[in-house]
């Protein structure tokens, strides 16, 4: 299975979101200079995050997006779903392509190894939260580790 850029770029800008909300709202095109993702491409990625109200915008100055739930509140799933990604390691089992649908669907042995590999990935999709990803992330960079949710300025 391979997953789409769309998925693998939401999850990393879902993450950027998460590491940097401790310092309030974030641009898409400061995600864009950090992920190396094109404006345009998450604009489009942020627009179904918002309307899975995943995320939340804040307009005017000093506007961007927030997460509108707490990381351990959103997995990994979550996010594909939103993104209408589709998570199936072949196409006979993406029940949405009825075009790739095989003739053999109903005796096809090596379709069960297929649809357990799925159920898999499915499962640690769901079982994995932003929160878990950020962890993860804190843990093998060299991130920043604020103490609090607070910047304070002089």
């Amino acid at each position: 299975m391979r997953l789409s850029s769309k998925g693998r770029y939401g999850v990393r800008a879902m993450l950027d979101l998460a590491i940097h909300e401790a310092i309030g709202p974030v641009s898409i095109k400061n995600i864009s200079q950090r992920e190396g993702i094109s404006v345009n491409y998450l604009e489009q990625i942020f627009n179904q995050l918002r309307r899975a109200e995943l995320v939340r915008s804040i307009r005017g100055p000093g506007g961007g997006f927030l997460l509108a739930r707490s990381p351990k509140d959103i997995t990994v799933m979550d996010i594909i779903k939103a993104l209408k990604v589709p998570v199936a390691p072949v196409f006979c089992l993406d029940k949405e392509d009825e075009i790739s649908q095989c003739e053999r669907v109903d005796s096809c042995v090596s379709r069960l190894l297929w649809q357990r590999l799925g159920d898999k990935i499915k499962e640690i999709l769901k079982g994995t939260s932003l929160e878990d990803l950020l962890v993860e992330a804190r843990r093998v960079s060299r991130l920043p580790q604020p103490g609090h949710k607070y910047m304070f300025q002089i």
